[in-house]
């Protein structure tokens, strides 16, 4: 392994070799050197070392530092962390959430046979909750209680904690490695949607599957007699906000295909991806699942469609009492990245100010290249003819019904912070005056 990779799963800086060595050493200055010591300076060279290697050393040296008993606790913000006292899958995590500004005061890795824990010193913020969650994996689930947080890997996976103190080092050199580190994590979210079939008019599979999901997400789920997947999540009073997507694909997945994986971008070992329209789904469900942390105050209505890909016939057929009070539609089915569609062939879906509403939800998240473009058929022109101001979204996909298929999760999970963008600042207003000038 690297030889910078292993200092960041291992709680040191690589810069921290020619520094603090000499002189009045620190804790971690004297915790290194006499590492150095039980590798024979092999850190000094150029080759790699083997993380069991390094991890001996660590545990060795650990035994020679100066100690002051494991049951006390540590104020960080007055006094240096005891790393080589703690528990060594945990350390790497302790010392970066301490730099982050996340202040704990004790810990535990678990001994590869219970849930590891840190207790902090203060209650989390959101932001700290976000860098925490961001820095997880789908195999390490986090639950944060009061001052602890609680970190539940599989026995024998203890190695997992060293992962995400990886992770958080990604942080310390770079805050904005967050929406990587996030877009990861989604990414295994997405994996799991295009990994479910569901052709034009055969979609009961992955409607079933969706249902369950919405039905953990939403208050109230049903299928319309189109059979449509529809839902809502009343979150105060507030304008109904519409999001949508649609279930089917174009054909069905090839058998025994794959998911490949190059940088951020996925794609179908054979036959199409199905980024078209799993991605949008994507988008909504990550949207439902992190609204309670935004100030949104109002209606959200789920609107998932069947055969879309044959005429929007599902839209077409939606229950028209479900969507009678809707102030405002966000499809999330275009190709590509930072496309606002609000007409086709000359036809709005909306008016410039609706459009304009995204537009700012850009910029307010940092991504001033969010524009308003004419794109082609979709259900946003669907929900516009029945008198809603629609837009259609980009959802990271390329090449859409076809073998060449790929998607950007990345660009798929920014979508996401649009989204939550729109209705975080409340964007979309209540029918009346205001609504009148959005069609």
């Amino acid at each position: 392994m690297k030889k910078e990779t292993l200092f960041a799963r291992h709680v040191f800086l690589q810069s921290e070799l020619n520094e603090g060595l000499t002189g009045e050493k620190s804790k971690i200055g004297t915790f290194l050197q006499e590492m150095l010591v039980h590798l024979a300076n092999d850190l000094r060279l150029s080759h790699d070392i083997a993380e069991d290697i390094w991890s001996e050393a660590l545990e060795q040296a650990s035994q020679n530092v100066e100690r002051i008993g494991r049951e006390m606790l540590i104020d960080p913000t007055k006094q240096e962390l005891p790393l080589a006292e703690l528990d060594p899958y945990i350390r790497g995590i302790v010392r970066w959430l301490n730099v982050l500004g996340v202040h704990t005061i004790s810990c535990c890795d678990g001994h590869n046979s219970r849930p590891a824990h840190v207790y902090f010193k203060n209650h989390l913020t959101n932001t700290q909750i976000r860098i925490l969650k961001a820095c997880t994996l789908p195999d390490v689930k986090v639950r944060i209680e009061g001052k602890r947080a609680g970190f539940y890997y599989n026995p024998g996976k203890v190695h997992k904690l060293l992962d995400i103190a990886e992770r958080l080092f990604t942080l310390v050199k770079d805050p904005k490695n967050i929406i990587d580190l996030e877009a990861g994590f989604f990414k295994s979210k997405m994996i799991d949607l295009l990994s479910i079939s569901g052709a034009s008019g055969n979609e009961r599979r992955f409607r079933n599957y969706l249902r369950k999901k919405l039905k953990s997400l939403t208050d109230y789920t049903y299928m319309d007699r189109a059979g449509n997947l529809l839902a809502y999540l009343y979150c105060g009073d507030g304008p109904t906000v519409l999001l949508s997507a649609h279930m089917d694909t174009v054909e069905e997945f090839e058998s025994g295909r794959t998911i490949l994986e190059e940088g951020t971008t996925l794609t179908s070992s054979k036959g199409i991806l199905g980024a078209d329209d799993r991605a949008g789904i994507a988008v909504i469900l990550e949207t439902l699942s992190r609204i309670t942390k935004t100030n949104f105050n109002g209606t959200v209505k789920v609107a998932l469609t069947v055969k879309e890909e044959i005429g929007c016939v599902g839209s077409r057929a939606i229950d028209p009492e479900f969507i009678e009070d809707v102030d405002g539609a966000i499809v999330v089915d275009r190709r590509g990245k930072r496309d606002i569609v609000a007409s086709n062939g000359g036809v709005s879906f909306c008016s410039v100010g609706y459009g304009e509403l995204f537009e700012e939800a850009g910029r307010l998240a940092g991504m001033n290249d969010w524009k308003m473009t004419p794109g082609g058929l979709s259900d946003a022109k669907v929900f516009a003819s029945f008198g809603i101001p629609s837009v259609n979204l980009s959802a990271g996909y390329w090449n859409e019904h076809s073998e060449l298929e790929v998607v950007d999760y990345k660009a798929t999970y920014e979508m996401v912070k649009l989204v939550e963008g729109v209705l975080n600042h409340q964007l979309i207003p209540f029918k009346g005056e205001n609504w009148v000038n959005m069609i």
